[in-house]
């Protein structure tokens, strides 16, 4: 069998794992967009309660006392956004890491094992030497250059990669 009909045999499995791994990342993307709404109503729940209770104490106080009281609880309240935020950009990672971590044991694995040896050979440079990851994946390694492609950095590469569009999770 030639290149071209292998290629064409297998792109029925690889449109299905294509799909399967689309219909995957929407479920992630449904639970990660749910989890950081949960996380996000708790922390402004947080910060309301503890705006509140700044106010209170800041009508009994010195007005200099009431400023840095305020000063506190905005501090309080963004930190408390900005970790619902961090937790939920790494909940999201671990989903993916997680997810990530299955592909060895899925059909069609050995096809995407191979694409992304021929990739990291080819970023390393002529006479790259490869060498198989613990968790799948690849690193290929010539003088003065290491293209760790294991699946664990793959998935935290395709995660960062996602940039501005994380920030979607936590929008109201």
């Amino acid at each position: 069998m030639t290149a071209a009909p292998a290629a064409v045999a297998i792109e029925p499995v690889a449109a299905r794992l294509r799909r399967d791994a689309e219909e995957k990342a929407a479920a992630l993307r449904s639970a990660a967009h749910a989890k950081a709404a949960e996380i996000l109503r708790q922390a402004r729940r947080d910060a309301a309660a503890a705006l509140g209770e700044a106010a209170a104490t800041a009508a009994a106080i010195a007005a200099p006392l009431t400023a840095a009281e305020l000063g506190r609880a905005r501090d309080g309240a963004r930190s408390a956004v900005l970790t619902a935020q961090r937790e939920a950009a790494d909940e999201l990672r671990s989903r993916v890491r997680a997810e990530v971590a299955a592909l060895p044991r899925q059909p069609g694995y050995d096809r995407l094992s191979q694409r992304i040896a021929n990739l990291a050979e080819q970023a390393a440079g002529p006479g790259a030497q490869l060498g198989p990851t613990p968790d799948g994946g690849v690193v290929a390694r010539c003088p003065g250059v290491i293209v760790d492609c294991s699946l664990g950095r793959l998935a935290d590469v395709g995660v960062t990669e996602l940039g501005a569009a994380i920030r979607e999770l936590w929008a109201p």
